[in-house]
């Protein structure tokens, strides 16, 4: 179980954080390094390795692990973990993909071209799967060393109801069985059966070999290729948001915190040869990740959900300012922050009780949600954007 465990959240602290960090509109490429041009400018396609060994880790890696697991005789408690695990990859997978091998995967030499089956057809599985063996815990306990939860079946199934309200909010969005999962989702917020503070895998330690596995590539590498995005910087900024010190530091130019334009690297001359260079855009604080864990979900992200249930289907604005206020407070006690927030919400730039409309509220909450996800949860972040379409995207022209 470990071993699933550090799979599947090695795929997502590293390198979706990574590539999602780009695609979310949080990293930039470093004006005088090159290595990640292709997805600061989003030239990607069939034949890039982009999700590669993302694949590799939560197929041969944690599925293969759990596989292995479930050939034993384990008992109802071990199984529900085990398949709360497969819940979470395969939202991976859906988000990274859409289609994915799953009724006819992980068959090995048996069956090498598996079917690949489609985003709804995933989700309504692994939902099914969960469901089936919630139901036949009974009175068993997890026997299993358990990294993420101490083998607290409580805490698990706080983290499978949390993991459900995002996919239920994901098929509502895409038009699928709408007024069904629309109920469903305010059960589960109305039933209020989550997880206390984060879930997050947390082993790593401020020693080499041991440190959180992004910033192990970076330390290892030598390879200082971020930069911060202009539209994380320029919202912070706008909003007089103390956050932009946690991850990202003034230039060394002029002390001051600028954001690259996304793809300006090669699309605009004037930021080009001498015209730009490292000293005149923020870097990104890598040292703040040094043993920081990997966020899988995070309270304030699970406030922002229930925010967002309760302005869009219970039309209770009241509720959704108080899991809004939660939902901020939340993402500034994880940056060690918590004493700058209540100042934070006062601002009218951010107080979502200010606000006229539930369209003005939902965007706010949005918005937020995209800043708590930065230097926490990239992979979260862009298919948020994705599917909210907050913050929108423009199209820079040639």
């Amino acid at each position: 179980l470990p071993s699933a465990e550090n799979f599947i959240a090695n795929a997502l602290g590293d390198q979706m954080f990574t590539y999602a960090g780009f695609f979310a509109q949080y990293f930039e490429q470093r004006p005088e390094a090159n290595q990640y041009n292709n997805f600061a400018e989003l030239h990607l396609d069939e034949g890039s390795n982009t999700f590669d060994r993302c694949y590799r880790n939560i197929y041969a890696g944690a599925f293969a692990d759990i596989d292995n697991i479930l050939s034993k005789n384990v008992n109802g408690a071990d199984t529900y973990a085990c398949k709360v695990l497969r819940m979470w990859g395969f939202q991976l997978l859906v988000d990274n993909m859409s289609d994915a091998p799953y009724t006819e995967a992980l068959k090995g030499n048996n069956l090498t071209t598996p079917k690949w089956d489609d985003g709804k057809t995933i989700f309504e599985g692994v939902l099914k799967e969960v469901e089936d063996a919630e139901a036949n815990i009974g009175t068993s306990r997890i026997t299993m060393k358990d990294p993420m939860f101490g083998g607290n079946v409580a805490k698990w199934k706080g983290f499978a109801n949390a993991l459900r309200l995002r996919i239920y909010l994901r098929m509502i969005d895409a038009g699928i069985d709408v007024d069904s999962y629309t109920e469903k989702v305010k059960a589960l917020v109305a039933e209020n059966k989550f997880f206390e503070g984060d879930v997050k895998f947390d082993v790593f330690t401020d020693a080499e070999g041991q440190y959180n596995p992004w910033y192990g590539s970076i330390f290892r590498l030598k390879a200082l290729n971020y930069v911060a995005a202009y539209p994380i910087v320029s919202y912070y900024r706008s909003t007089n948001d103390p956050r932009i010190a946690y991850g990202i530091l003034p230039n060394t130019k002029k002390d001051a915190y600028v954001g690259q334009i996304p793809g300006a690297k090669t699309r605009m001359k004037e930021w080009m040869g001498e015209a730009w260079k490292n000293a005149d855009v923020s870097a990104i604080n890598y040292t703040v990740m040094t043993a920081e864990p990997i966020y899988i979900l995070t309270q304030s992200e699970l406030q922002f959900l229930i925010a967002e249930v309760q302005l869009r289907f219970n039309n209770n604005a009241g509720a959704a300012a108080i899991a809004y206020e939660n939902a901020v407070k939340a993402d500034f006690a994880s940056r060690r922050m918590a004493d700058k927030a209540g100042d934070f919400l006062t601002s009218a730039l951010v107080n979502i009780n200010t606000l006229g409309t539930n369209e003005e509220k939902l965007n706010l909450i949005y918005m937020q949600k995209w800043v708590s996800f930065f230097m926490r949860n990239h992979m979260e972040a862009w298919s948020e954007v994705r599917r909210t379409d907050v913050p929108k995207l423009t199209t820079l022209s040639a």
